[in-house]
């Protein structure tokens, strides 16, 4: 079996799994609790924020415990509309966002905030310019992805926030789900930015837990109200085991993250000098450092996503169409549509997504089974 769909989510690390089982059978007290057993827990609780604001160069103050990146992206949004909603109600996003941006941005509409969605180039990378332009007295927010999850787009981040240093009242946002162990952190956690959003089943910890970045001094109001955990900003009993597996996943993943981001690089190569050659097949992902290296977007024209899927999964190899989030949904890629592709191109784009423990044997081997259902797909559309 070759795993190819590491944009989806990643396996669980055996490290983490271990981590995540110790602590469940050990260190089960609830933090906010009193007695000696809670305060073990808080402690681990405690060293595991450390341990992230240490690897991402912030104070653990500035680092809240979240379920992921959905939900992680909904409060930055959704929080920054709430506590700024005296200052303005115009927000700014890209056209190319996850639906976790998008969804929450169409939800403020409908309850009066005004949305920009900035436009993007045939790479899927937004203008700087247009940024400026679209910047109102009213902006208390600009949000956008570090990597794009369907095509692996690094966006302008540092110009992005030279830009905003010149508006410094207004929220700057960085999804970040795609972007964190990919080589690009000093763009991610750049000096103008304010908040941004990890999830930890990206980068192999265990699902449903992430965590969001605030700079010091910025506010959110908390979507989340109880009893008052993460300093009152989003309440509920944190889930132990999995923020200390986090925390363990994290330093793993950023661990030889140099090495790891040639390798990624390589393999995506490989792949790339191949079916580039192919008359029928169009990519989107780009092997330059404009792109992420473990992302690779591509179509066989004529034949639809899905069936690409299919066919490559019935040979042990698992890639996905675009976004996880839309799959299902047979919906032709957001990203591409933004980038006024045609529909019946994007309709057919697959999304090759890899991560360090993947190999150059299993890129020769996906490109053995390319050749051998691109000559299939080829020959049923002849004889159509």
């Amino acid at each position: 079996m070759i795993y190819f769909d590491n944009s989806a989510t990643t396996q669980a690390a055996p490290a983490v799994l271990e981590t995540y089982t110790t602590v469940s059978q050990k260190i089960w007290g609830n933090p906010s609790s009193l007695h000696n057993f809670g305060e073990t827990a808080f402690h681990l609780l405690e060293q595991s924020r450390q341990q992230i604001a240490g690897l991402l160069g912030v104070q653990a103050h500035e680092i809240f415990f979240t379920s992921g990146g959905t939900e992680g992206d909904n409060w930055v949004l959704k929080g920054t509309a709430i506590e700024k909603r005296a200052f303005g109600k115009h927000l700014i996003t890209t056209a190319v966002e996850h639906p976790a941006i998008h969804n929450s941005m169409e939800q403020l509409k409908e309850l009066g905030y005004e949305v920009t969605y900035l436009p993007v180039d045939q790479e899927g990378r937004i203008n700087v310019a247009d940024l400026k332009a679209a910047i109102r007295p009213d902006t208390i927010l600009v949000s956008t992805m570090a990597v794009n999850n369907e095509i692996g787009t690094i966006q302008p981040l540092l110009e992005v926030a030279e830009l905003l240093k010149q508006y410094p009242k207004i929220h700057f946002h960085i999804d970040a789900v795609q972007g964190i162990g990919k080589g690009i952190q000093n763009m991610i956690m750049n000096d103008r930015v304010d908040f941004v959003t990890f999830s930890g089943h990206k980068f192999h910890a265990t699902r449903g837990v992430g965590f969001i970045y605030a700079r010091n001094g910025r506010k959110l109001a908390p979507l989340m109200n109880g009893g008052g955990q993460e300093s009152n900003w989003r309440s509920g009993t944190e889930n132990l085991p999995a923020i200390a597996g986090m925390a363990k996943a994290l330093r793993l993943l950023l661990t030889d993250e140099d090495g790891k981001v040639a390798r990624e690089r390589a393999i995506k190569q490989r792949i790339y000098e191949h079916i580039k050659s192919f008359p029928k097949v169009t990519i989107f992902s780009q092997p330059t450092t404009g792109f992420a290296p473990h992302i690779l977007c591509f179509t066989i024209n004529g034949v639809r996503g899905e069936t690409i899927v299919h066919a490559f999964e019935d040979q042990g190899i698992y890639i996905s169409t675009t976004s996880a989030c839309s799959s299902k949904k047979h919906l032709a890629s957001s990203t591409l549509m933004a980038m006024h592709v045609q529909e019946n191109i994007a309709t057919s784009a697959v999304r090759v997504s890899l991560d360090e423990n993947n190999t150059l044997a299993e890129a020769d081997q996906f490109i053995k089974v390319f050749d051998q259902l691109y000559h299939k797909f080829s020959k049923i559309n002849a004889d159509a």
